[in-house]
């Protein structure tokens, strides 16, 4: 019998002086396969993940020392404050008990606004002279650092404890968060330029709207790095809340909305913010939606959401889509661009959500930084 050109009958016949070698081109790859499968998965995977996870370490070292560059060329400390950098890596902070989640969030905001501060505190440590914006560029450079310095130990920690049990099952997560996790250190690593240079990124496409908004008026302080202005439009009064730049701050929304509602009850409130594009969507394309628009651990959100229930406020949002790369770099002009659509779909909201004689609230949500008002 004859099957793709193969004597079938001859193959399986075992007076063939050949069959006993066929049966090893074919039996003996199955048996290596089943008995060291996992275990050649697991170096052909180990090997990809263990590229990365130099690269990784790369990034961490080369953002490191364009950190310590920094310091040294713009502050000129007379001592070595490269030990006192290696310190602040390795902190943490401890989340508090969640066994009773009622008034966790105060708590919350409560360590972490206790972490900024001190951060604040040991930066001006290397020159006591310096102002909130240099403070703020070495803040974020710092905590871009530090970002990928933790990204490093853990997948490193993942990969150590694979390789030291054999465990096959347990590289696999790794392995399919690698891509993301490398999308992430990338974005990191290329945000530090402008940081250094003090020029606006993806994520201060709302502070920006906002800002251009609030040229022309009287800024008062609503919080910490926080400040809010009015402006007529139509017979509505419109109160602007953004973060105060040009330093690289994203402010304390939640505690300036609290304020202001609790002085000057608005009828709506409205938030722009950025948003992560889904794979597919353009850079740039802008959506309108309902609730709370600003990211972060959620401290602000939740004030926000509280003080907007309590009165009985409705929120709206618009979001500036962009990839998490595009957030943290350089401002791409695709979204700086969209400032003016922006600022048109605010007044849009405005003149079909209120009547004459009300008032709105409007809050740009993001980092501030080289974005003035």
């Amino acid at each position: 019998m004859d099957f793709l050109g193969i004597n079938v009958d001859k193959l399986l016949n075992s007076n063939d002086n050949s069959n006993p070698l066929m049966w090893l081109v074919w039996i003996v790859p199955i048996f290596v396969f089943m008995l060291y499968g996992q275990k050649i998965q697991l170096q052909v995977t180990s090997s990809e993940i263990n590229k990365s996870l130099e690269k990784l370490k790369t990034y961490r070292d080369e953002t490191k020392k364009e950190l310590i560059d920094y310091i040294k060329i713009t502050l000129k400390p007379n001592w070595d404050v490269s030990p006192k950098i290696d310190r602040y890596f390795e902190q943490f902070t401890i989340m508090p008990v969640d066994m009773d989640p009622n008034g966790i969030v105060p708590k919350i905001r409560h360590i972490m606004r206790t972490r900024e501060d001190f951060t604040r505190m040991q930066v001006k440590t290397f020159a006591p002279e310096l102002n909130r914006v240099e403070v703020s560029k070495i803040v974020n450079i710092l905590e871009v650092v530090t970002t990928i310095h933790l990204l490093y130990k853990s997948v490193r920690h993942l990969f150590l404890t694979a390789k030291k049990q054999n465990n096959f099952p347990l590289i696999l997560p790794l392995q399919m968060m690698i891509p993301f996790i490398m999308e992430e250190a990338e974005a990191l690593k290329t945000a530090v330029p402008a940081f250094k240079q003090g020029q606006p990124i993806g994520d201060g496409i709302g502070p920006m709207v906002v800002g251009k908004m609030m040229l022309d008026t009287e800024k008062k302080e609503a919080a910490h790095e926080t400040v809010w202005s009015e402006k007529e439009f139509e017979g509505r009064k419109l109160i602007l809340v953004k973060a105060e730049g040009p330093a690289g701050a994203v402010g304390r929304p939640g505690e300036a909305v609290e304020k202001i509602i609790s002085g000057k009850r608005p009828d709506i409130i409205i938030m722009v913010d950025a948003a992560l594009k889904l794979e597919g969507e353009e850079t740039g394309s802008i959506a309108q939606g309902f609730g709370a628009a600003i990211g972060g651990i959620g401290t602000e959100k939740f004030q926000i959401e509280e003080t907007a229930t309590k009165n009985n406020i409705p929120i709206y949002a618009i979001v500036v889509k962009q990839s998490i790369k595009e957030a943290i770099t350089l401002m791409k002009k695709e979204i700086a661009d969209t400032a003016e659509k922006v600022t048109s779909q605010i007044y849009d909201i405005v003149k079909e959500n209120t009547k004459t004689d009300q008032s709105v609230l409007i809050i740009g949500v993001g980092n501030t930084i080289g974005v003035s008002q």
